[in-house]
């Protein structure tokens, strides 16, 4: 993962508006909190299943911030997710927190 996220997705998805691309980094300020949270709360109770789906989301933020393997990992993480198999849990906040960080400069 790289140490400086990039913006080039979204930058790419904003095909050079400035104000749609700061609405686009306000969807994923806003979104990405009550995302995680509920990610949070549904691994707890062992809703995998609802968990996969948070994450599912949580992936296109990730990519959306240029964390190519963040994003991978997430794909992998979403999968063992819906096999019962978690154990990439540890490395996937890593990326989350990290996110998050990045998040509070933006």
């Amino acid at each position: 993962m790289s140490e400086t996220p990039n913006l080039i997705y979204i930058k790419e998805l904003a095909a050079g508006s400035a104000v749609f691309e700061q609405k686009l980094i306000g969807i994923v300020k806003r979104e990405f909190p009550e995302e995680k949270k509920e990610f949070l709360n549904n691994y707890a109770t062992n809703a995998y299943s609802k968990a996969a789906e948070n994450v599912h989301k949580l992936k296109h933020k990730i990519g959306m911030f240029g964390y190519e393997e963040g994003y991978q990992t997430a794909i992998n993480f979403e999968e063992g997710l819906k096999d019962n198999d978690p154990s990439l849990y540890s490395k996937f906040m890593l990326i989350l927190e990290s996110i998050e960080q990045f998040l509070k400069t933006i």
